[in-house]
């Protein structure tokens, strides 16, 4: 199993910039996990797109039954928001240098990602990936 952020799952159902690499790499694992919270960012990200014209009213809505098939068909691990994952960030944001730029939705991918035993999280978020090694996570862009 691999984790995918947001910034990666979207690519899987837009044609954003590296949406090939990034649907050849989910096709070539056997699971990709996310936390429940990409759900969210994915449809957010769905809705800044027809916000911003790059899709009319009736792609989005496409956009949203496919996704929704998907998650029927339990395409991606959802992994569940716990009140220890929401502690383990808390805590983790008392440690950090002041010199690491890390938003909360941010944290809440890596210790998603990192209490599943995983050594690597995909993103092309490059906050997310400078601030993975503080999670002990390897950060990777395959874009």
């Amino acid at each position: 199993m691999i984790y995918f952020d947001s910034s990666y799952l979207i690519k899987c159902y837009l044609a954003e910039p590296g949406h090939q690499q990034v649907r050849q790499l989910a096709q070539q694992q056997p699971a990709v996990a996310c936390s429940m919270l990409g759900k969210t960012e994915c449809r957010a990200a769905v809705h800044r797109h027809l916000r911003e014209g790059k899709l009319s009213a009736p792609q989005a809505q496409l956009v949203h039954q496919v996704m929704d098939q998907d998650d029927a068909a339990k395409l991606w691990t959802w992994l569940p928001l716990t009140d220890a994952l929401i502690a383990d960030a808390n805590a983790e944001f008392k440690k950090l240098p002041p010199t690491v730029f890390l938003r909360s939705a941010d944290a809440l991918h890596l210790v998603s990602a990192r209490s599943q035993g995983l050594k690597e999280i995909y993103s092309n978020d490059r906050h997310l990936l400078a601030a993975a090694a503080q999670f002990g996570l390897i950060g990777k862009n395959v874009i």
